[in-house]
């Protein structure tokens, strides 16, 4: 699985509960984000912490030098792993991903992490864009519930309207416990 590494995307305290947008069910996301890391580790597979870091302290969340920027302790980074910091949708604008990927000679990418309908979304489609095979744990993602025209969607139905035309065309897109694999007796 040398070729495979794993991305996890924002996975910040901004988004749990007491942050400046908590995201329904980020704490279970969160949670199988945390299985397929550990997964990673044990194998000694490559992954790459993905943090964002918007430009102003005006911005409504993840403002620079606050706590909401930093990655809480169930997906925690070990010193020797890589956190890289993006200020755009997509973990491949404005920094040296796909480098580092392609140096390291990953084809395929797992991704998981918040929010689904954002971050998720854009760089998977940047990826396969950029050659990469991804698969998306989907139970290792959230959305958030958002308004249009007057119309309220929950994070439910908004993570389902982006995950079902990714499964469609970009990405194969698993359950956690179809991705991880057992642990060996």
């Amino acid at each position: 699985m040398t070729d495979t590494a794993l991305i996890l995307i924002d996975i910040q305290y901004d988004y749990f509960d007491g942050g400046r947008m908590t995201l329904p069910h980020i704490d279970a996301a969160a949670e199988n984000a945390s299985r397929l890391l550990a997964d990673f580790r044990q194998r000694g597979a490559p992954l790459f912490h993905i943090r964002h870091i918007n430009a102003s302290h005006e911005d409504p969340y993840i403002r620079p030098d606050s706590k909401g920027h930093e990655i809480p302790p169930v997906v925690a980074p070990l010193p020797s792993e890589p956190v890289i910091i993006k200020n755009r949708p997509s973990a491949f604008v404005g920094t040296d991903l796909a480098e580092r990927l392609q140096a390291a000679g990953i084809t395929r990418l797992v991704i998981c992490g918040a929010m689904s309908q954002m971050c998720v979304d854009a760089t998977t489609r940047a990826a396969v864009d950029l050659g990469f095979d991804v698969t998306i744990a989907h139970d290792a993602c959230a959305a958030a519930n958002v308004s249009f025209g007057g119309t309220d969607v929950t994070a439910a139905q908004v993570h389902a309207a982006i995950m079902a035309p990714l499964a469609a065309a970009y990405a194969k897109v698993v359950a956690t416990r179809d991705f991880v694999q057992p642990v060996a007796a």
